[in-house]
Protein backbone atom coordinates (compact mmCIF):
# COMPACT_ATOMS: atom_id res chain seq x y z
CA UNK A 1 0.00 0.00 0.00
CA UNK A 2 1.37 3.44 -0.89
CA UNK A 3 2.00 5.76 2.50
CA UNK A 4 -0.32 8.71 0.01
CA UNK A 5 -3.27 6.44 -0.23
CA UNK A 6 -2.60 6.08 3.70
CA UNK A 7 -3.08 9.86 4.15
CA UNK A 8 -5.72 9.83 1.63
CA UNK A 9 -7.83 7.75 3.62
CA UNK A 10 -7.12 9.44 7.02
CA UNK A 11 -7.73 12.82 6.07
CA UNK A 12 -11.12 11.59 4.42
CA UNK A 13 -12.08 9.75 7.39
CA UNK A 14 -11.16 12.10 10.62
CA UNK A 15 -13.15 15.79 9.80
CA UNK A 16 -10.41 18.63 9.32
CA UNK A 17 -7.47 16.17 10.03
CA UNK A 18 -4.01 16.40 8.78
CA UNK A 19 -1.76 13.49 8.36
CA UNK A 20 1.69 12.45 7.44
CA UNK A 21 2.33 8.82 6.61
CA UNK A 22 5.83 7.08 5.53
CA UNK A 23 6.75 3.65 5.33
CA UNK A 24 9.22 2.02 2.56
CA UNK A 25 7.86 -1.22 2.53
CA UNK A 26 4.12 -1.27 1.59
CA UNK A 27 3.40 -3.03 5.05
CA UNK A 28 5.14 -1.22 7.85
CA UNK A 29 3.68 2.74 8.57
CA UNK A 30 4.03 5.71 10.48
CA UNK A 31 1.72 8.63 11.07
CA UNK A 32 1.75 11.63 12.22
CA UNK A 33 -1.96 12.72 12.65
CA UNK A 34 -3.24 16.29 13.55
CA UNK A 35 -7.09 16.39 14.46
CA UNK A 36 -9.09 19.00 16.43
CA UNK A 37 -11.61 15.86 17.10
CA UNK A 38 -9.06 14.40 19.34
CA UNK A 39 -9.24 17.16 22.12
CA UNK A 40 -10.08 15.26 25.25
CA UNK A 41 -9.19 12.23 24.33
CA UNK A 42 -6.88 9.74 25.39
CA UNK A 43 -3.88 7.80 22.88
CA UNK A 44 -6.05 4.63 23.06
CA UNK A 45 -9.27 6.50 21.61
CA UNK A 46 -7.63 8.15 19.42
CA UNK A 47 -5.65 5.54 17.93
CA UNK A 48 -9.20 3.95 17.59
CA UNK A 49 -9.81 6.57 15.39
CA UNK A 50 -7.62 6.45 12.78
CA UNK A 51 -7.44 2.89 12.65
CA UNK A 52 -11.07 3.36 11.55
CA UNK A 53 -11.08 5.35 8.68
CA UNK A 54 -8.85 2.17 7.46
CA UNK A 55 -10.67 -0.44 8.12
CA UNK A 56 -10.51 -3.77 7.57
CA UNK A 57 -6.82 -2.55 5.70
CA UNK A 58 -5.39 -2.64 9.52
CA UNK A 59 -3.89 -6.58 9.85
CA UNK A 60 -3.98 -7.09 6.06
CA UNK A 61 -2.66 -4.28 3.96
CA UNK A 62 -1.16 -2.78 6.19
CA UNK A 63 0.73 -4.70 8.69
CA UNK A 64 1.71 -2.68 11.36
CA UNK A 65 0.63 1.53 12.17
CA UNK A 66 2.73 3.50 14.35
CA UNK A 67 0.73 6.75 15.28
CA UNK A 68 1.86 10.01 16.82
CA UNK A 69 -1.55 11.56 17.02
CA UNK A 70 -2.54 15.70 18.66
CA UNK A 71 -4.59 18.03 18.66
CA UNK A 72 -3.98 21.50 16.47
CA UNK A 73 -2.88 22.88 19.76
CA UNK A 74 -0.80 19.84 21.27
CA UNK A 75 1.38 20.46 17.97
CA UNK A 76 2.09 23.54 18.64
CA UNK A 77 3.35 23.61 21.30
CA UNK A 78 5.63 20.84 20.04
CA UNK A 79 6.74 23.04 17.23
CA UNK A 80 4.73 21.05 14.47
CA UNK A 81 2.87 22.71 11.69
CA UNK A 82 -1.04 21.36 12.63
CA UNK A 83 -1.56 22.47 9.15
CA UNK A 84 0.09 19.12 8.58
CA UNK A 85 2.39 20.49 5.41
CA UNK A 86 4.12 17.18 4.56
Amino acid sequence: MDPAHIKQLIESGLDGARARVRGDDGVHFEADVVCAAFSGKLPLARHRMVYATLGERMGGEIHALSLNTWTPEEARGRGLDPAGSS
